[in-house]
Formats: structure tokens, C-alpha cells, sequence
């Protein structure tokens, strides 16, 4: 789980599923405020996997600072990567990367619409992967589950 943030102090939530790199992002009306983050969106986003959550691995920003909140309702253990290793954390730096070829690192997220989001999150999950013998993360995430 990692934020992905403009220089006008907006935010987007990007969640990534280790094994199949299936995306699941979302603006953050709050901005980096952490008990709205854990208590809405990462709920809203991860509450119809819980089942399928064993652990989630964040950095060791504020805007996690309501983790327990996170475990309460998931019952997922939360786990912070060292700070400066983002190479503990390397499916989320790298989606996140792909997430800037659709919204670049000048632009501002208010000209991103909730639609627009969505769009590029779709984009990314129908992406083949050699790490998945090139089936798409969606495809993959919902055969594992399912």
C-alpha cells in the first residue's frame, strides 16, 4: 500500500496484490489524513477480499499512522518496510510507476476525475505480465480467489 501524491498536496491510495499485481486505486477526498484513509478507503477498496488478506506492507508515513484501525477491521497485520528501502516494497513502486505514463508527475489529481481513475486502473489490471506467463493481473487475482 503506498500513496502517490501531486504537488498540490492531493493524494491517491494505490493497493497492490503481491502475487498477481492486481491494482486497486482510489483519490483521497481527506488528502493524507490517516483515519480517513484506513477507515473509508482502504476499507472500501479491501473489505470484499478480506478473507484473501493475510498481511499488508506499507512505508512508514503519517497517512498510515491509523494501521491498527486497518487490522481491526480487516484483521490483516499491518507491516512497515524500513525507511529509505523501497526495495522492500518493490510490486507497489513499480505499479506506481506505471500509474505515472497515465498521470504524470506535474499534473494535478483535481483534473482526474473518480471515472478517470478507475479507467487507468483498469488499464493497468488488463495488462499482461511475463511475471504471470502473460495473463493480466485481473484475470489471475480472480482465479486465485474465486
Amino acid at each position: 500500500m503506498d500513496l502517490i501524491v501531486d504537488h498540490f498536496g492531493h493524494a491517491i491510495l494505490t493497493i497492490v496484490e503481491r502475487s498477481t499485481n492486481m491494482l486497486f486505486m482510489t483519490k483521497l477526498p481527506h488528502g493524507k489524513m490517516s483515519e480517513p484513509l484506513a477507515m473509508q478507503q482502504v476499507r472500501r477498496l479491501l473489505l470484499p477480499y478480506k478473507e484473501h488478506i493475510k498481511t499488508i506492507t506499507t512505508d512508514n508515513g503519517p497517512e498510515f499512522a491509523a494501521h491498527k484501525l486497518i487490522t481491526k477491521y480487516l484483521g490483516a497485520k499491518v507491516y512497515f518496510a524500513d525507511p529509505y528501502s523501497s526495495w522492500q516494497k518493490g510490486a507497489i513502486e513499480n505499479t506506481n510507476k506505471l500509474i505515472r505514463q497515465y498521470i504524470p508527475k506535474q499534473a494535478n489529481f483535481d483534473d482526474y476525475t473518480d471515472k478517470k481513475i478507475a479507467m487507468i486502473q483498469k488499464k493497468i489490471n488488463n495488462r499482461p505480465r511475463q511475471k504471470l506467463n502473460f495473463e493480466t493481473p485481473k484475470k489471475e487475482f480472480y482465479k486465485r480467489i474465486l
